[in-house]
């Protein structure tokens, strides 16, 4: 059966022995990543990886994604309790502004996880890592009231952001996309165009 064992202590070598991690505790968010502190983070997602995400990783390729008559979806059996369990523990809010609920580290240590996760279960951790690009793409281009609305809940994890990519005609070669969203006075938007794949779109998470 295949198994997987997060890298912690390697990752700890870099940043520790390599990065020098605790040179930049005067960077912002730096400030309180203390060694021991980091240390736990990284030993505890690496558990999260080994006994709760990779255990599910062929569970997702087996059994995949189910869309309902009533255009609903349900995910793979164990994906939706190990959501829960993965916003409860606060790991999509690592490397999140504190302003929006997030706990403020470095992008480094989220990093360092993602890549645990990643390589753990990468079909669950699509989720949270559409829900991350998300985030980065409102906080880069959204009015502080956007920003305020749709910020916090990805951050805690009640909402998940969404891939639209594949269109009938074009795969995804994204200079032949032809969705258009078009402004309205009234602030909406009217919009044309034909997804096939909504990565996210839809699924049984809360």
């Amino acid at each position: 059966m295949p198994t997987y064992h997060a890298p912690v202590r390697d990752s700890l070598f870099v940043l520790n022995e390599v990065l020098h991690f605790e040179r930049y505790h005067d960077l912002p968010t730096f400030g309180e990543a203390s060694a021991e502190l980091v240390s736990a983070i990284l030993t505890e997602g690496g558990k999260f990886a080994e006994e709760v995400l990779q255990p599910l990783n062929q569970i997702g390729d087996t059994h995949g994604c189910v869309r309902q008559a009533d255009g609903s979806v349900t995910t793979a059996p164990g994906f939706r309790a190990a959501y829960t369990q993965f916003s409860a523990g606060g790991w999509g809010a690592l490397a999140g502004d504190p302003a929006f609920g997030g706990q403020g580290l470095p992008h480094l240590i989220a990093s360092a996880l993602e890549e645990y996760f990643i390589s753990a279960n990468m079909a669950f951790t699509m989720y949270p890592m559409l829900t991350l690009g998300a985030i980065a793409a409102i906080q880069a281009v959204g009015s502080i009231e956007v920003q305020q609305r749709f910020v916090p809940p990805m951050v805690e994890g009640r909402w998940t952001g969404t891939m639209n990519l594949t269109e009938a005609h074009c795969g995804t070669d994204l200079g032949l996309l032809r969705t258009r969203a078009e402004p309205h006075a009234d602030g909406s938007y009217r919009i044309t165009g034909t997804k096939i794949f909504i990565s996210a779109g839809e699924h049984d998470f809360e």
